[in-house]
């Protein structure tokens, strides 16, 4: 598994093959393979409307979604996609409409202080590679759930979100909300996580943990040792 798609997120499909179908995400441009069961087909102009209309999206860790062709409640999990939410109620096409009245996050500009009380609810998920929910989720697709809550779309790898915002010259010069990033000993980015304040970072390394963070990288509580080396940090908002 590559990574995750949450209900409400379209895609284009670009192959087929037998009982699979390859897309490439929308919102990201991410391209996977995923199972042709588990996809909804919509038309092109829905596609056209889903990509220029601002996006809302769930920011409860958990919840529960209510169809309305009465087949019962839907589990949906941070950073859901509402299409054209409004009134508590979205639809995926004119003809299959949900009822959610639940906390909603709008396409506002991100604030820091927002992003780390988003990223604190994530605390102790388990690490699953290519995960993007509190079921299990990696550092990268931790970092992007919880920016596009807040407004703002990050890339789904760490090496690729390291290409956005501006890079900062001194670990003195970081704020929270900064993200950091971190290389293994080829020099290729692998790792990613938000700063908070008094030299501490959230990551998913693990598990969705807090720990200390200076300019030579983590410092890993329990383990008492560095367990991250520190490449860049970058300011995204």
């Amino acid at each position: 598994m590559v990574s995750q798609l949450l209900m409400g997120e379209h895609f284009t499909i670009l192959e087929e093959k037998e009982e699979w179908i390859r897309i490439r995400i929308a919102h990201d441009n991410y391209e996977c393979w995923i199972s042709q069961k588990q996809y909804a087909p919509i038309r092109e102009k829905t596609f056209n409307e889903l990509q220029e209309n601002p996006k809302a999206r769930i920011n409860e860790l958990f919840t529960l979604i209510m169809d309305a062709g009465n087949n019962g409640p839907v589990p949906a999990v941070m950073g859901t996609v509402l299409p054209f939410y409004s009134n508590q109620v979205f639809r995926l096409e004119e003809n299959s409409s949900y009822g959610y009245e639940g906390g909603v996050a709008l396409a506002n500009k991100p604030a820091a202080k927002n992003i780390l009380q988003t990223a604190e609810m994530f605390l102790n998920a388990p690490y699953l590679w290519g995960g993007r929910t509190c079921w299990g989720i990696d550092c990268s697709g931790f970092t992007q759930v919880v920016f596009s809550v807040n407004g703002f779309q990050l890339p789904r790898d760490a090496y690729q979100q390291a290409e956005v915002g501006n890079a900062l010259s001194f670990v003195e010069e970081a704020e929270p909300g900064d993200l950091a990033f971190f290389d293994n000993e080829e020099g290729k980015i692998t790792h990613v996580g938000i700063i908070m304040d008094n030299n501490r970072i959230v990551h998913a390394s693990g598990k969705v943990r807090i720990d200390k963070f200076d300019h030579y990288g983590i410092f890993h509580t329990e383990r008492k040792k560095y367990s991250h080396m520190l490449r860049v940090i970058k300011r995204i908002i």
